[in-house]
């Protein structure tokens, strides 16, 4: 059975069909590269609304049984952005190691990375990751956090994740 995967667009703008949707894809994109798996896509674009934030990672780990959700956007300090008070409200777990490696990457490309506010949580058996926005950054931070995501999924009782070693090489301790 193939695991499911969470792909969350946090945008008024693009919820409403103003503009094309660049963060999901890139999140698709660089999903399909790495994962090595039979997995399949579960994408929502949504609007900055914290209600609607929750109720769409709810659902995913609840009842789509996403065993990894990723969104992109409302990771910002403007007012609208919301995305990681959503998550938090819907975890278990804080997991912020995430955030913070994100974070490190992100700073040596732009030196606003200290705005941004990506955080990971877990719900039930669900990996919550928030990335940026931008199609580059969420590459870059994705490609930076992954190597821990399957292990982190196999502690939650996921699905066994496999990737590209070419691309990521997922990190699983030796069994003695």
């Amino acid at each position: 059975m193939a695991a499911r995967i969470g792909i969350v667009t946090v945008s008024d703008r693009a919820s409403r069909g103003e503009y094309e949707d660049r963060g999901g894809p890139a999140i698709l994109a660089c999903l399909r590269e790495v994962l090595s798996c039979d997995w399949e896509p579960v994408s929502r674009v949504i609007p900055d609304e914290q209600h609607l934030i929750e109720m769409n990672l709810t659902e995913l780990c609840d009842q789509e049984g996403c065993c990894l959700v990723v969104t992109t956007g409302g990771t910002g300090p403007a007012r609208r952005d919301v995305t990681p008070e959503a998550t938090e409200a819907v975890c278990d777990k804080l997991m912020p190691g995430f955030g913070e490696l994100m974070r490190q990457v992100s700073l040596r490309s732009v030196p606003t990375a200290i705005l941004s506010r990506q955080t990971a949580g877990i719900r039930g058996k669900s990996l919550i990751i928030n990335l940026p926005g931008k199609p580059a950054a969420i590459r870059e931070c994705l490609l930076a956090v992954f190597p821990a995501v399957p292990y982190c999924v196999d502690l939650i009782d996921g699905p066994f994740l496999t990737t590209n070693e070419t691309v990521v090489k997922a990190f699983r301790p030796k069994t003695t």
